[in-house]
């Protein structure tokens, strides 16, 4: 058979090489174009935010991504994976891409923020509620820097530019001849988890004296928030807030131990879930104890309840309230001690009191103590921000490890845990509710008596080891499930220093769910290098211009061949006629 086929091409090639060349080449050409592609670069992206609150969606609402790759200054981005850096991101910028009906877009940061200037970090900070606010269907990712992404990103913002040349064969053999890139996720659609458990924690310092003795809860949420889950740290907020707890757990429960200073308060430490998504753990809990039990330490003698959140920096002190205390309750008395020890042992600290009532109104509350007063709970919140409104409480540049390259004297960029104040607001409030459970001022203390000095002083190497821990891993609600890492070591820490540790859960209804969260908030990218599709068309018309050339080439031939064999034997027949007439002549003579 091989041989067979082996006469047939010699046969071709001997009796019609045009032919052969013709049908040949093409099908060379066809068969070496498709070589398999290979990807450029495999990167991790962090898909936006995700999420149905009080039935509202909010976030990227897709993420399949399979587009060709573009930067922000090509004209055309529809249907284009529209690549931006931070340095270059603007909110109009960003909405030209949704307007355009982009494929995707992809935010690239930088791995050190501490490089960034402080206004374009502020500026980010400041979008990222604007991003979550609006719902959009085009899928929205944010990749860390690497120098193969940084390529990528060059290349494509070369060849995006090109697109403004004054001359369109410029555009044309530029975008011809250009290496594009097709950016692909490796993930499926997202959809919506079920039966997503929200973890919360709880442990107790019991009181001494009496059966009926007035409870102080404190109370501090664990998990971050920021515009992308998996980028989510929230050192400042809220892990300064579940640090500061646990040492006021580790200080209070050294009192506790001891018969002379064991006080006559109870002492409840509450560490919630999901408390930036409307303190969900802590509307279950206060359920849990007010609602569905006859036993609860909340039913009873509440002092007070004070919330700990974003107190790692800064060198105010801000007590939230929704109603102002009234003299003579152990609510002005907490008041009045904070005052007091601000103003006597740290007077470099502003401390105030911000007054703002509870709006019902709103999507999401402003505080967590007003989930307390809803439940007409005495409550307030301690905070460095001033307002809930700050950004920096909800964003992924809230980071802990900020390694300044700035000028002496001049703040880095971006939120951050500054260990030193945070160290320093924690035996502020560790000394202002020490006087207010062993009733210091009445009892004629002087404002500067330090309680918490020598072998009770606070360990500063332990704090700075719980903030490390705890901002070493993102803490997204969507992230931390009921068997997480977080859930058990907070457990633990708690379980060291308090008694009747318990864990307390929160599912969203299947009827009518408060909360809904999705998957697929994390994927690998590829970026496979690819030629435009005007490569294709143009490969296309070479190929038919040069079939084309041989194909008039050889008709050229053919003819010139025909008319040179007519010729041939028109010349020839002229010569024999001319034989022949001389042969007869010499017969006739």
């Amino acid at each position: 058979m091989f041989e067979e086929a082996s006469e047939v091409f010699d046969n071709m090639f001997k009796s019609s090489f045009p032919l052969t060349f013709i049908v040949f080449i093409p099908a060379v050409l066809i068969l070496v174009s498709p070589l398999p592609a290979e990807a450029a670069h495999e990167f991790t992206v962090y898909r936006m935010q995700q999420y149905d609150l009080q039935g509202q969606p909010y976030g990227t609402r897709n993420a399949i991504l399979n587009t060709e790759a573009r930067t922000v200054e090509a004209e055309v981005l529809s249907r284009r994976c529209v690549i931006m850096r931070l340095v270059d991101f603007s909110y109009e910028r960003y909405q030209k891409a949704l307007r355009q009906s982009a494929g995707a877009v992809v935010i690239i940061l930088p791995k050190n923020m501490s490089t960034m200037p402080q206004d374009i970090v502020q500026q980010f900070m400041e979008l990222e509620p604007e991003m979550l606010a609006t719902e959009t269907i085009v899928p929205v990712y944010f990749a860390l820097e690497d120098d193969e992404l940084l390529s990528i990103y060059t290349q494509t913002l070369t060849s995006s530019s090109s697109q403004g040349s004054s001359s369109a064969a410029e555009v044309l053999i530029h975008t011809a001849t250009a290496n594009g890139f097709q950016m692909v996720t490796s993930g499926a659609q997202s959809k919506a988890v079920s039966d997503w458990a929200i973890t919360s924690l709880e442990g107790r310092l019991a009181g001494t004296g009496g059966e009926d003795l007035p409870t102080i809860v404190l109370v501090a949420h664990y998990d971050s928030f920021g515009v992308a889950p998996w980028l989510s740290y929230g050192a400042d907020s809220n892990g300064s807030g579940v640090s500061m707890l646990l040492e006021l757990a580790r200080l209070f429960s050294r009192l506790y131990t001891y018969k002379r200073t064991h006080a006559g308060y109870n002492l409840l430490f509450f560490v919630s879930g999901g408390g930036k998504f409307n303190y969900q753990g802590t509307k279950r809990w206060l359920e849990d104890n007010l609602d569905h039990t006859d036993s609860s330490l909340l039913q009873d003698n509440v002092a007070f309840v004070l919330c700990l959140d974003t107190l790692g920096n800064g060198d105010s002190l801000h007590l939230h309230v929704s109603k102002p205390p009234k003299e003579g309750t152990a609510q002005y008395a907490l008041l009045k001690e904070l005052e007091t020890v601000a103003s006597n042992q740290y007077p470099e600290v502003k401390f105030s009191m911000v007054h703002k009532k509870i709006n019902l109104a709103d999507d999401t509350l402003a505080w967590e103590h007003e989930r307390f007063g809803i439940r007409r709970l005495p409550a307030f919140t301690l905070s460095h921000l001033n307002s809930h409104r700050e950004v920096q409480r909800s964003s992924i540049m809230d980071v802990r490890s900020v390694s300044s390259e700035h000028g002496a004297g001049e703040p880095p960029a971006g939120p951050h845990v500054d260990l030193r104040k945070l160290s320093r607001n924690t035996k502020l409030i560790a000394e202002s509710l020490a006087r207010v459970i062993y009733n210091l001022t009445e009892k004629g203390a002087p404002g500067d008596l330090q309680i918490f000095t020598e072998q009770m002083q606070m360990q500063e190497e332990q704090l700075s080891s719980v903030v490390d821990w705890l901002t070493a891993q993102p803490r997204a609600a969507q992230l931390v499930d009921k068997d997480s890492s977080v859930v058990s070591t907070l457990e633990y820490h708690l379980g060291r220093y308090l008694k009747d540790v318990r864990r307390h859960y929160v599912k969203a209804d299947k009827r009518d769910p408060e909360f809904v969260f999705y998957d697929q908030l994390k994927q690998t990218m590829n970026a496979y290098r690819v030629k435009p599709a005007i490569f294709d068309l143009l490969l296309a018309f070479c190929i038919a211009a040069y079939l084309g050339v041989i194909y008039l080439s050889i008709q050229v031939s053919v003819l010139f061949c025909v008319f040179k064999q007519t010729h041939f034997k028109v010349k020839q027949h002229g010569l024999r006629s001319g034989v022949a007439n001389l042969s007869r002549h010499g017969q006739h003579t």
